[in-house]
């Protein structure tokens, strides 16, 4: 008697791409003087300014743009910033701990020693530029594109990651200690480097170059030793 044999195991689910911000600025206002604290800005450009050292700690951005500004050193935590696109801004040392970023656009930034922990980000679109010592320990990223953008040994130990994706970036010393990663895409990024975490990449899709330009860490995070 012929047995038909079975399976019994499930296709693999297909990989949940990133929803991107939908952003449709209204004719803005210009903003003369820099935010404060707990402030409301509602359809305003900040446009060329040095908002440097500035404090705008638990202030609310919507339908904003800030293009061309320094950010040097400014005080936004917990601020939040919804339906806003940022062009062009530059700053080392910007504190945005505890931040909100909901549908928004950073375009072409330069940032150095950002500190993002703690933050809440949904719907974001990081475009071109250099972001090093981007730290996002213990944030919640869901619907984030990184896009055609270098990132210098980016943070995101404990961070929980959904439908995260990387195309055209150059990723160097990535830190995914204790993350939680689901539809995280890493397959199209230009370069991968994984400095601690490699354990954590069981919500992430790579290609098969990068698995085995990766294969000596994942050796190393299980203690295969590799001889001969």
């Amino acid at each position: 008697m012929t047995r038909t044999r079975t399976t019994t195991g499930k296709a693999p689910r297909a990989l949940k791409a990133p929803r991107r911000p939908e952003v449709d600025l209204p004719e803005l206002r210009a903003q003369e003087s820099g935010p404060v604290p707990d402030g409301d800005y509602d359809g305003v450009g900040f446009e060329g300014a040095d908002l440097g050292r500035t404090d705008a700690s638990g202030a609310r951005f919507l339908e904003c743009r800030i293009r061309d500004c320094s950010l040097d050193e400014a005080r936004w935590e917990r601020a939040r910033l919804l339906d806003s696109v940022l062009e062009g801004v530059t700053g080392a040392g910007t504190d945005l701990a505890g931040v909100e970023l909901r549908d928004l656009e950073l375009r072409d930034a330069r940032l150095g020693g950002v500190q993002v922990h703690g933050a809440r980000l949904s719907r974001v679109l990081v475009h071109g530029g250099k972001i090093d010592f981007l730290n996002l320990r213990q944030s919640r990223l869901l619907d984030v594109t990184f896009e055609n953008c270098v990132l210098v040994e980016p943070d995101f130990g404990g961070a929980v990651l959904e439908r995260v994706a990387f195309p055209g970036c150059v990723l160097r010393g990535v830190d995914f200690s204790s993350a939680e990663l689901t539809d995280v895409d890493l397959r199209d990024a230009a370069e991968l480097d994984i400095a601690a975490g490699v354990g954590q990449l069981g919500g992430a899709t790579i290609s098969s170059a990068q698995l085995m330009d990766l294969a000596p860490a994942f050796a190393a995070e299980l203690g295969v030793r590799v001889g001969g």
